[in-house]
């Protein structure tokens, strides 16, 4: 069977690890196209070399993607077969090769996906938790304000929610998912997928957040923290303060940032239908619980 084809635009996923998670397909896809464009081409020929692969390389990456890409179109679409792959895992899945896949797609060159490995999915399949419905948040913002603030939005998201993140800041990222979502929220941490260290953390997100400033090993190495959703309103949380929970977490961000009083107030403006003297006697119960 004819494995590649002239004038396509080929999607390759490449292992996040164990390099005999390599498809044969995909192998015989990279040995077949007239060229790869890889995120880093030294990494990839390493690979490459190691598979006895000689396809010509050219990089593609998130700093040269919307320059080289263009040029890329316009050769598949003269003719000749081109496969893009990441660093690790599936291009284009906070990878690049977004904007190749999407400028061929719209040039009417046929994009074929040569599925695979990928961290999010395998970090999901392990973790568990719920399964059936997740949400792909990729990397949350660098900056402390700016990822407090995508978590706050993502409070009340009742699907699994799924994240990288580098192991610097995954002990930071854990206090600010515990502060949004709350400490009891059950969460896991797949570190180092397919390699020889691999390990899952699972627990609450605050038992989480003590292992990860305890155990020196946790943050080695490339992560996926997988988050269980929201649990649905119930008539108990209703009660506690007549919307649902949405007022105790508005409150909870506010009043790690602000004093009281002055959380109370912006708290609410912002949730419907909370009067002021509301939120206060609110935030006063909660921060002497």
């Amino acid at each position: 069977m004819k494995i590649v084809n002239s004038g396509r635009l080929y999607v390759v996923a490449t292992p996040i690890g164990n390099l005999g998670d390599l498809s044969p397909r995909a192998r015989e896809t990279l040995a077949g196209v007239a060229l790869i464009a890889a995120e880093d081409t030294r990494h990839s020929g390493a690979m490459l070399k190691s598979l006895g692969i000689s396809t010509p390389m050219v990089s593609l990456h998130d700093h040269n993607e919307a320059e080289r890409t263009p040029d890329l179109v316009a050769r598949i679409a003269g003719g000749i077969s081109v496969a893009v792959i990441s660093d690790a895992g599936t291009p284009a899945i906070s990878d690049p090769g977004f904007d190749l896949v999407r400028a061929a797609a719209a040039a009417g060159v046929e994009v074929v996906s040569i599925p695979g490995p990928c961290a999010a999915v395998a970090a999901i399949s392990i973790g568990g938790l719920p399964t059936d419905r997740f949400c792909f948040e990729g990397f949350l913002p660098a900056r402390g304000s700016a990822r407090r603030a995508r978590l706050e939005a993502l409070a009340a998201e009742p699907r699994t929610l799924v994240f990288y993140e580098s192991p610097h800041r995954v002990a930071e990222t854990l206090e600010d998912c515990a502060a949004a979502f709350g400490g009891e929220r059950r969460a896991a941490v797949a570190r180092e997928i397919t390699k020889l260290h691999e390990t899952t953390y699972r627990g609450s997100l605050a038992e989480l957040l003590d292992v990860a400033r305890a155990d020196a090993d946790f943050a080695r190495g490339e992560m996926v923290l997988v988050v269980g959703g929201a649990p649905p309103a119930t008539a108990g949380d209703a009660g506690a303060d007549g919307h649902g929970g949405e007022l105790d977490r508005v409150l909870g961000a506010l009043m790690a940032e602000l004093p009281l009083k002055q959380a109370a107030s912006l708290a609410a403006r912002i949730v419907p239908a909370v009067r002021d003297n509301e939120a206060y006697k609110r935030a006063l119960h909660l921060k002497q619980n």
